[in-house]
């Protein structure tokens, strides 16, 4: 019954941006250069399966399929929708992550709105804060309203915290919100990733 009432509230009021604020914490320098560098990394979006991968790219297509039908009340626009998931999809593997877990956490985080602004000031799909932009990329905050920018940043951050937190996403996803060690919001995103599950996922 928790559950149902929690996932009926995330539905129904996904106007507010729900943004902490992600506290800015000292990085060492070669901690910097990484993130970065990994920032700066530019490539498609778009994956490109080799010879032999046929399994990999009908898996793709398949998820890609399930997901723009689940995303249609959100995002009305094909080409828009599909643009957005193939994007969330690469920088999500780029990271290391679970394109299940990052649609979970905008869905949190923006209600899938790319102009969202908190009242922390955190930005974009993924709520990221301003102060990234100048941390590790290269100062121009109004870049984390590009989608792809505002997606690789979230995916990166995200990773960064994960790492931090030895793996453990629910101290990561903490940290991500400027909430680390309230159940809050991990138990949020980890019910929103459940609706972007491929039937058959865990």
């Amino acid at each position: 019954m928790k559950r149902r009432l929690l996932l009926s509230s995330l539905l129904a009021a996904p106007l507010a941006a729900r943004a902490g604020a992600q506290v800015e914490e000292p990085l060492a320098d070669s901690m910097r250069s990484a993130l970065s560098a990994s920032i700066a990394q530019s490539a498609p979006p778009r994956p490109k399966f080799e010879v032999g991968q046929d399994n990999e790219r009908l898996a793709y297509l398949l998820w890609l399929s399930t997901m723009s039908e689940r995303l249609k009340k959100k995002k009305t626009e094909t080409q828009i929708r599909i643009e957005f998931l193939e994007t969330v999809w690469y920088e999500a593997k780029r990271a290391g992550l679970e394109p299940s877990l990052v649609l979970g956490l905008v869905q949190v985080e923006s209600g899938f709105r790319k102009y969202a602004i908190s009242i922390a000031g955190a930005r974009g799909y993924m709520q990221v804060m301003p102060f990234w932009a100048k941390l590790i990329g290269d100062g121009d905050a109004a870049r984390l309203f590009h989608m792809q920018s505002n997606l690789r940043f979230g995916c990166v951050i995200l990773r960064h915290y994960l790492d931090l937190e030895k793996g453990d996403m629910y101290m990561a996803l903490g940290r991500y919100n400027g909430s680390r060690g309230k159940p809050e919001y991990p138990n949020m995103v980890f019910a929103a990733r459940r609706q972007w599950l491929l039937p058959g996922e865990k």
